[in-house]
């Protein structure tokens, strides 16, 4: 059970730090509020992927 946690995990977090860069990319101007912003929809894009991806393996 440990293992799987892990890699789900990592998963997400994979996928955020792939989100907060495209983020990062694709806006004009880095403000900390842009980038509170884009994280919080990266943590979102990323719970849905993992989930998106879990119930189609399941």
């Amino acid at each position: 059970m440990r293992r799987r946690t892990v890699l789900a995990t990592a998963e997400f977090l994979a996928w955020w730090a792939a989100l907060v860069a495209l983020w990062l990319v694709l806006i004009s101007a880095v403000d900390i509020l842009e980038l509170a912003v884009g994280a919080g929809a990266a943590g979102l894009g990323a719970l849905a992927a993992t989930a998106a991806r879990r119930a189609v393996t399941a």
